[in-house]
């Protein structure tokens, strides 16, 4: 576990401190400076080790930047996503009937489409933008906590001590958010966590097909695609970022894995 948190604290927290620690500006070059090899390579340079894209920017300062990107889209859309869904399933759960019949269809329904062609359609429909890759992560997002915390919703308010908040006069908004919420919020926490992940790989798949973040913002998926014609000839313009992909979703699922297993281990099928 040890070296796993290590290795999310390399990669969180150079993009929290970005402006500081990016030893460039990711949006400005010199095409005196373009398609620089790393800096261990012939014809590199430390200035920029591990080299600069077609228009002469440093590709470490784009990764930097890409990471602070990556990350607040995913904790937005998370906070978002999992407020709605959180919100409709203490609802579904509670009340149940009706509401919760309808609530539940929309979330089957929801789960049912592709999750990259719904997604490409709600971008097609706005436009591509920070805040409309922010919704359309939310709006993918919100029917996992809605289900997870329905489904707690159900055992929770059978319970003795919500019998005797209804009989001292709770009312029902009190008894959802005073003592069923407080008893989902962990494995709410295992849940964002094990989404964060799964997010920025939502967000870099969109950003490289042209339908996420625009240019000239260094998403990581705009580098990757910015280089995959040059894969040949210029390697590191799109192997970099891709690599820095891999490992800050691989390091967070694993992260994830491990506090779903010592926190709520009932949610490994999630």
């Amino acid at each position: 576990m040890l070296p796993l948190a290590i290795l999310t604290f390399l990669l969180v927290i150079p993009a929290i401190f970005a402006s500081q620690v990016a030893p460039h500006d990711p949006l400005k070059g010199a095409l005196s400076k373009r398609l620089k090899p790393p800096g261990w390579m012939q014809g590199g340079s430390m200035e920029h080790p591990l080299g600069t894209d077609k228009l002469g920017r440093d590709t470490l300062s784009r990764i930097i930047h890409g990471a602070r990107i990556s990350l607040m889209i995913s904790l937005v859309a998370i906070l978002v996503g999992g407020s709605i869904g959180t919100t409709l399933g203490l609802m579904s759960g509670y009340f149940g009937g009706k509401l919760d019949a309808l609530i539940m269809r929309l979330v089957d329904i929801s789960l049912s489409f592709p999750t990259i062609l719904l997604a490409l359609v709600l971008v097609a429909a706005v436009g591509p933008s920070f805040g409309t890759v922010i919704t359309v992560i939310a709006v993918l997002l919100w029917a996992r906590y809605a289900r997870l915390v329905r489904g707690e919703t159900l055992s929770i308010k059978e319970r003795d001590f919500i019998a005797r908040a209804r009989v001292a006069g709770a009312s029902h908004a009190r008894i959802m958010a005073r003592y069923i919420f407080p008893n989902v919020v962990n494995s709410l926490v295992v849940l964002a966590t094990l989404q964060v992940g799964a997010t920025i790989l939502l967000e870099s798949t969109l950003s490289f097909l042209g339908a996420g973040i625009p240019r000239p913002y260094p998403a990581w998926g705009v580098m990757v695609a910015d280089g995959r014609e040059l894969i040949v000839t210029a390697w590191w313009v799109s192997m970099f970022p891709g690599l820095a992909i891999m490992l800050t979703v691989l390091s967070l699922n694993l992260l994830g894995d491990w506090l779903r297993d010592h926190l709520d281990p009932k949610l490994r099928n999630i």
